[in-house]
């Protein structure tokens, strides 16, 4: 007599010769795996180092270049960072003794210079006109001291000189971006930026107080 139960399926049993496959402990042993070749291929590779140069003494000669020599003339017109700064004067100290002129002779070609290099990294906060309007400090950056000020008008160019190579207040230090000759020609366009608010007709010469004083 035939019984009324549901037969219940019977469990899947390993076919003989192949091993039942466990997920998780397959994951394991493929998580080993990969880490140990994780591991070999991070000892194979040889750590850079930008320090091991090929050329390590002072005036070594080098096959590479022409003239035989590994040591290299830094680039005309580049500041090397981290070296010391020269001061305005030469011999001074930065904020030494005030004095005017500067030590060499201000030329039209210095001044176009020096209005090159106004134009690209101070008329950003002191405008182009030096009142400290400029385009950054409309959007909110804190406003820059106008050039026409007297206490700046009567500061000595050592002033400006050490403002430009150490900073000031928000401002940071333009040593590495500008060499000591073109901060000294900078200065040189602030000067002429002061004498073009404030000048008197009797320091123009004479043949141009004339044209003035034709002006009618």
């Amino acid at each position: 007599m035939k019984s009324n139960r549901k037969q219940e399926p019977e469990p899947i049993r390993a076919v003989q010769g192949f091993k039942t496959f466990k997920p998780f402990r397959s994951l394991k042993i493929f998580t080993v795996l990969m880490l140990l070749a994780s591991v070999t291929v991070a000892a194979c590779r040889q750590p850079q180092k930008m320090a091991d140069q090929p050329y390590k003494e002072p005036l070594e000669p080098s096959e590479f270049f022409t003239d035989g020599m590994a040591s290299r003339h830094p680039p005309s017109g580049t500041v090397p960072r981290g070296e010391a700064q020269d001061d305005f004067f030469g011999t001074e100290k930065i904020a030494g003794k005030a004095t005017g002129a500067p030590p060499y002779p201000v030329t039209m070609e210095v001044l176009e210079r020096g209005q090159e290099h106004y134009n690209v990294f101070c008329s950003p906060c002191h405008d182009r006109l030096g009142t400290g309007q400029g385009m950054v400090v409309r959007r909110g950056f804190p406003r820059a001291h106008s050039f026409h000020d007297p206490r700046l008008r009567e500061a000595p160019a050592s002033h400006f000189f050490e403002v430009m190579t150490r900073g000031f207040g928000a401002m940071p230090s333009y040593a590495e971006a500008l060499p000591p000759v073109d901060r000294r020609a900078v200065i040189a366009y602030i000067r002429a930026l002061q004498l073009s608010r404030n000048v008197r007709l009797t320091d123009l010469p004479p043949e141009d107080q004339e044209k003035l004083r034709s002006i009618k």
